[in-house]
């Protein structure tokens, strides 16, 4: 009996299933680059407001604290948005008749709220609270970075599972001593966080990896 196929086709076959996993191996490995990436995320993308804020000017050349805008940081889930009654704190005083903020004023006039554009938005079925995390030690920039250097307030993580667990997996690794919270431009000349931060873990009484890791943590 004459053979069938030519004995090239074992070849072919071999390297048709060894070309159809590696295409989709590289497949995946390309979804989960792209659901990493900025784009994606929209992470380093400055976010168009309704008025041209600065942070930058405000918390870095002015030096404002954090709290003087987010006042229920300390001790709420959410840490605020600030009522165009503390803007006008100070600009019915400085820049009084700017045209760039007549979107403030309108808004002192009238008591309508500012339509911000969200920054930092988690997903609904993600809980997430400030005063926690700020009474455990982490600071504000170790989530929303160095914003007293933004002109444009933009998100540098991606805000993905995977970037919050790498924190509730190590958290000796980010914390710092509830003093220096708000401060930017942490850590200072000489701290050494491998050292330090073990004891401010067991200082600020922080649960168990197991416990920080569950599900329900974070998922409620």
């Amino acid at each position: 009996m004459s053979q069938t196929f030519h004995r090239s086709t074992n070849f072919i076959a071999r390297t048709s299933i060894f070309g159809a996993v590696f295409f989709a191996a590289i497949l995946i490995w390309m979804l989960l680059e792209f659901n990493r990436s900025s784009y994606y995320t929209q992470a380093f993308f400055p976010r168009e407001q309704p008025v041209q804020f600065s942070h930058k000017h405000h918390a870095g050349d002015d030096g404002i604290d954090c709290r003087y805008c987010h006042t229920s940081v300390e001790t709420q889930a959410f840490a605020g948005i600030p009522p165009s009654k503390t803007c006008m704190n100070c600009h019915s005083q400085i820049w009084a008749d700017s045209r760039y903020l007549e979107p403030v004023r309108e808004s002192w006039r009238t008591g309508k709220s500012i339509n911000w554009t969200r920054v930092h938005d988690l997903p609904d079925f993600v809980y997430f609270n400030h005063s926690i995390h700020v009474n455990k030690g982490v600071g504000c920039s170790t989530c929303h970075g160095r914003v007293d250097l933004m002109p444009l307030t933009y998100q540098v993580a991606s805000l993905q599972m995977e970037w919050c667990l790498e924190c509730h997996r190590n958290p000796e690794k980010f914390i710092r001593p509830k003093e220096n919270v708000f401060t930017m431009d942490w850590p200072p000349q000489g701290w050494d966080q491998n050292a330090r931060g073990p004891a401010l873990v067991k200082e600020y009484d922080l649960r168990s990896t197991a416990v920080l890791t569950s599900c329900s943590t974070c998922h409620r």
